[in-house]
């Protein structure tokens, strides 16, 4: 079967994201050709095999990046020219980076601090910019109207809690979060008006990449799998423009709040 479109995930790691590539590449759910960006090579390839031992009739291809403006602008360029996504149009992107950083403030220093916002903040603004264009070259710039109503695709930030509330020690890891999903805010105004669903998410609590068929804390509802994610991350961008869901919270049965 001829994949759908085309799916871009940065944080393919070998737990949430190989759980949610998995979903958007299978057959029976997803079907996307997909471009699996993380910054090591040892890793994309444990994931890349992975979701092939699962799905081996899928489109799967990996790039090298971090989170800097330069090496992701080389990744979308090697995407747009790989010819294993030749006629497929962008349907998601998904910005999926761990990045913590913990420290009694008055040990902090400016130099880490803005280290660290640089990476995951900075990370989130230049994946970001890369995906708009890229929708937009694949879909064209046309707003919404009665006469063109399609959606252009959907664009989703995977955050924690720390996004809403932080704790001691956590200033520039709750700073991150906090600024990644203001700035998700931001591009869901103005971008949804253009036909692009833009989602802030909050994992609040464990995830694994495993199913309750095989975890006893995902069947009791003490932990997230990461398959579930997946079908989430894929819900949302089946929505259609008469209703767009921009953050979720998401959180297992038993995990307190």
């Amino acid at each position: 079967m001829s994949p759908s479109g085309l799916a871009i995930l940065i944080g393919a790691g070998p737990n949430t994201g190989t759980g949610i590539a998995r979903i958007l590449t299978h057959p029976s759910h997803g079907n996307l050709a997909i471009a699996l960006l993380a910054r090591n090579p040892e890793t994309l390839a444990s994931t890349s095999s992975n979701l092939k031992s699962s799905s081996p009739d899928s489109t799967i291809e990996t790039f090298e990046t971090d989170t800097s403006p330069t090496s992701l602008s080389q990744a979308f360029n090697a995407i747009r020219k790989h010819p294993s996504y030749k006629n497929l149009k962008l349907t998601m992107a998904v910005y999926n980076i761990k990045h913590s950083s913990k420290k009694p403030f008055l040990e902090e220093t400016h130099e880490a601090f803005t280290s660290s916002l640089n990476t995951y903040v900075g990370g989130a603004m230049a994946f970001a910019q890369e995906s708009l264009n890229l929708f937009f070259d694949h879909h064209g710039h046309d707003p919404l109207s009665p006469q063109n109503a399609t959606k252009k695709g959907t664009l989703i930030f995977t955050g924690t809690l720390g996004a809403l509330r932080s704790n001691a020690e956590y200033s520039a890891y709750g700073a991150g979060r906090a600024g990644v999903r203001q700035m998700a805010q931001s591009l869901a105004k103005e971008f949804s008006p253009l036909g692009i669903h833009v989602v802030h998410t909050i994992a609040n609590g464990g995830i694994k990449d495993e199913t309750a068929d095989t975890s006893e804390e995902i069947r009791e509802g003490k932990r997230m799998s990461a398959e579930s994610v997946g079908k989430t991350y894929l819900w949302l961008a089946g929505q259609s423009v008469d209703l767009w869901t921009h953050e979720l919270d998401m959180r297992p049965a038993q995990e307190r709040f």
